[in-house]
């Protein structure tokens, strides 16, 4: 379970907070008896991988040939 912080607890020992997120815990600051936000780690982002999607996609040669008119002037509108 989280643990549970005043809005004044948190603007005085916010670092310390960081700190204990930045470890995996939750926060959540209350005004009150009244729970307002949480305070989570940020989950990082996948790194991209170049050419995780080959095998998986393919184009074939109609793909590089011009649209037809009709197509194109849909795209001017």
């Amino acid at each position: 379970m989280a643990d549970i912080v005043t809005v004044h607890a948190a603007k005085t020992t916010l670092s310390k907070l960081i700190a204990r997120v930045e470890a995996g815990e939750e926060i959540t600051i209350a005004r009150g008896k009244h729970p307002v936000a949480r305070l989570v780690p940020v989950a990082p982002k996948a790194k991209r991988v170049f050419g995780a999607m080959r095998g998986k996609i393919s184009l074939g040669p109609e793909f590089f040939e011009p649209l037809p008119e009709d197509e194109l002037k849909a795209w001017d509108q």
